[in-house]
């Protein structure tokens, strides 16, 4: 996917290094659909997947350690943004046929856990949109996770949650988000 050189948002937030505590939490609903829709493609068992979530993430811990490299870091930061530009880029034109006006969410990047309009919420919960502030959450950790744990390494996999949670944006923004 050629992403770099293309039109960054500046709808993001970066909370980053803030000290926050992580806590243990489930899979939050975009992990479960990621987790069901790779099941469905893998053959794969989703309670055997959810359950090994569920065993990898401890009750109570400090921030977890990253894996990746800051230079990782500022390349998958600097990915979700051109991602989220090109969302902006569509959802705005799309609204704009409809004579209606796009107001884009901002997306948030966190690491362990963070605050959100939804309550407190910890990496454990997986990227995920809350409509209590019209923000999208990700911990760029998730990234790592989709590719080792669900098979599911790349630049299209990584690009496919950001837009499915400004999808859940989308239905809210619709006012259908109920219906779904």
């Amino acid at each position: 996917m050629q992403w770099r050189g293309r039109r960054r948002s500046a709808n993001v937030e970066d909370r980053r290094g803030s000290s926050t505590i992580r806590r243990g939490g489930s899979i939050g609903c975009g992990g479960l659909v990621l987790v069901i829709a790779f099941s469905l493609l893998t053959g794969q068992d989703p309670t055997a997947l959810l359950s090994m979530i569920a065993g990898s993430q401890p009750a109570t811990s400090p921030t977890p350690q990253r894996v990746e490299t800051a230079g990782q870091q500022d390349e998958a930061s600097e990915f979700v943004r051109v991602v989220l530009a090109s969302t902006e880029d569509v959802w705005t034109q799309y609204f704009a046929n409809e004579g209606q006006r796009y107001n884009a969410p901002r997306l948030v990047l966190f690491s362990g856990g963070t605050a959100a309009g939804c309550g407190y919420s910890s990496s454990a919960v997986g990227p995920f949109y809350c409509p209590a502030d019209s923000q999208v959450y990700l911990d760029l950790q998730f990234f790592s996770q989709l590719a080792q744990q669900f098979g599911a390494p790349g630049d299209f996999a990584a690009a496919y949650v950001i837009a499915l949670e400004v999808g859940h944006h989308i239905q809210n923004e619709l006012g259908i988000a109920g219906q779904v």
